[in-house]
């Protein structure tokens, strides 16, 4: 089994705009600890070049999986409010053991806004 995949990271700025960039990284290590990924993937969102400065300058803290491969899609448009024991990351696990394979598809956001999004989930226009 190979321990490199795509992974598509869903950058959420917030939930109420469904504010959201997805980005793209490839040669994932799936066997590195959920911490080591969550700073890789803020280091690389805050030099990315074309990604506006609003989406770099955020502070993401919490990763959730959003879709698998092969899997049913959430009807959610920014994502699932379901399962968060099953489907958050935790740290000091890696990747492979939190379920995430190719092409997994991740949403990362801050922990404060997705609870009070959760608490009272009206989108605005």
């Amino acid at each position: 089994m190979s321990s490199e995949a795509v992974l598509t990271v869903r950058l959420v700025r917030s939930f109420e705009h469904r504010n959201f960039k997805p980005v793209v990284l490839r040669g994932v290590n799936l066997d590195q600890k959920v911490e080591d990924f969550i700073a890789f993937v803020k280091n690389d969102v805050s030099t990315r070049s074309g990604l506006p400065p609003p989406f770099k300058k955020f502070d993401y803290d919490t990763m959730k999986i959003i879709h698998q491969a092969h899997g049913a899609k959430t009807n959610e448009l920014v994502m699932s409010l379901e399962d968060d024991e099953k489907l958050i990351l935790r740290n000091g696990l890696d990747l492979r053991s939190c379920g995430i394979a190719n092409e997994t598809e991740l949403a990362f956001f801050k922990m404060a806004d997705y609870e009070k999004y959760k608490a009272n989930p009206q989108t605005v226009w």
